[in-house]
């Protein structure tokens, strides 16, 4: 059984119909060629982009010329009424100066630290979890909410504005398109950004609630009595180059991401990993066996989930939640014996590097297992990138690959997942990589 991928569109169709395509999902809007070209080129009457899947070049674009290649405003536009200049769109020296704030939160010792609140999340949402046919995408989003919030805020999704913010954010998925005008158009940066009105007021309602929690939060720390978590440590962290701190302003441009990319990704990752437990009912009973040994909050019970560890890894392989990222080219460059001329956009497709035909062995397949092998070992060094890769890897993936397998594992051991007939769900590429009907399962009560 091969877990379902969307549709490929023919190979050739005009700007127009792509255009069209793209709006309603970027995944189907792509031909089945990308699955095994090095290199494709697509042209606009504005500019040319390059989608890559070479594994030298993508490296040479994320890991030894990261600053040659930097984001492109051009897929990002659509989200900056939500994220501002957050560490997500900023480049160059606005960009390191937040890493270098950004980045202590999130070191090895601190995943210690934060362990205790996913816990006391994945215990949550073990006993929030209905039995029956469930919408398992509306489970993971809550679970991964709650995530960010303990850890951040060291408040749970019940408090008042931590509610509030959630349930602002899915009005907010629900109107937020992927593809912007300036994905096609390149528009002056005078000319005004044309987004959808209640998309716009929905992202102005979640930065105020935001910036509640920030306000709250600096008083706190004015007063001596906030506590030690993420967001303190992120809002007391002095850049130890100009000796500043986030500013306010700052300070709600960079939790908008937190939330975007710690609670939306999860989220994603979680539904598809719960997905595949049901169609591979194996695999599930191997992470139920190991799911026994959650019964103390400890940080030393990760090490004894090797298991759950590679079926989330294998899942973020063929469901990876951010399917492309895109960079634009500063310089003049030679990629594959084509000229590559200053503003293309250089498009880095985790989705087709992960299922590349030339570079996995049965690429379509879902086998744990696979990262024990040659091949396996050699693409998680060359061609797995669910978190990009170099310098603008995500400060949060070892903090993912924490509490997705964590969450997992608790929620399999409570409860067997299955598939419901005829309820088989159709990736679609919106914010992240989510199912275009939702990911419906039936869940019993396992007997341990």
């Amino acid at each position: 059984m091969i877990p379902p991928k969307p549709p490929s569109r023919p190979d050739r169709v005009s700007l127009r119909r792509y255009a069209q395509l793209f709006r309603q999902d970027i995944l189907s809007a792509q031909p089945a060629r990308l699955y095994r070209a090095w290199m494709a080129e697509f042209r606009t009457p504005f500019f040319r982009s390059y989608l890559m899947n070479q594994p030298d070049l993508v490296k040479t674009v994320l890991k030894d010329r990261p600053e040659a290649f930097p984001k492109s405003d051009r897929i990002g536009e659509g989200l900056r009424p939500l994220l501002g200049n957050s560490v997500f769109l900023t480049n160059g020296e606005t960009w390191k100066r937040q890493r270098r704030i950004i980045d202590p939160a999130f070191e090895g010792g601190r995943l210690r630290e934060t362990f205790p609140a996913m816990w006391d999340a994945s215990e949550a949402a073990a006993r929030r979890v209905p039995l029956g046919e469930t919408e398992i995408e509306a489970q993971t989003s809550h679970a991964a909410a709650d995530v960010i919030f303990r850890t951040l805020f060291s408040i749970p999704i019940e408090n008042e504005l931590a509610s509030a913010v959630f349930h602002e954010f899915r009005a907010y998925q629900r109107s937020q398109p992927i593809l912007n005008l300036a994905a096609f158009v390149p528009l002056p940066r005078w000319m005004p950004r044309l987004f959808r009105r209640d998309t716009r007021d929905s992202a102005a309602r979640i930065r105020a609630l935001i910036s509640q929690l920030v306000t709250e939060r600096a008083a706190e720390i004015a007063n001596g009595t906030a506590p030690d978590d993420l967001a303190t440590k992120i809002m007391t962290t002095v850049d130890p180059e100009t000796g500043e701190t986030f500013s306010p302003d700052e300070m709600v441009d960079q939790v908008a991401i937190f939330f975007l990319a710690g609670h939306e990704t999860s989220a994603s990752a979680l539904a598809w990993a719960l997905y595949l437990m049901a169609l591979y009912p194996d695999w599930q009973e191997k992470v139920a066996v190991e799911a026994q040994a959650l019964d103390t909050c400890n940080f030393a019970v990760m090490s004894k989930l090797p298991v759950t560890r590679d079926v989330f890894r294998e899942t973020l392989r063929l469901y990876p939640p951010v399917p492309m990222m895109v960079r634009e080219a500063t310089c003049p460059e030679q990629f594959r014996d084509r000229d590559i001329k200053p503003g293309s956009q250089l498009v880095l497709s985790p989705w087709h590097l992960h299922r590349h035909e030339r570079l996995w062995d049965r690429p379509d397949d879902f086998d744990p297992g696979r990262w024990h092998t040659e091949n396996g070992k050699a693409c998680a060094r060359d061609a797995y990138i669910p978190f990009s890769a170099g310098a603008r890897v995500c400060t949060g993936a070892g903090f993912a690959m924490v509490e997705g397998p964590l969450i997992l594992a608790r929620l399999l051991r409570d409860v067997s997942v299955s598939t419901v007939p005829n309820r088989t769900p159709v990736p679609v590429a919106h914010l992240t990589v989510r199912a275009k009907d939702g990911i419906w399962l039936n869940l019993q009560k396992r007997q341990r």
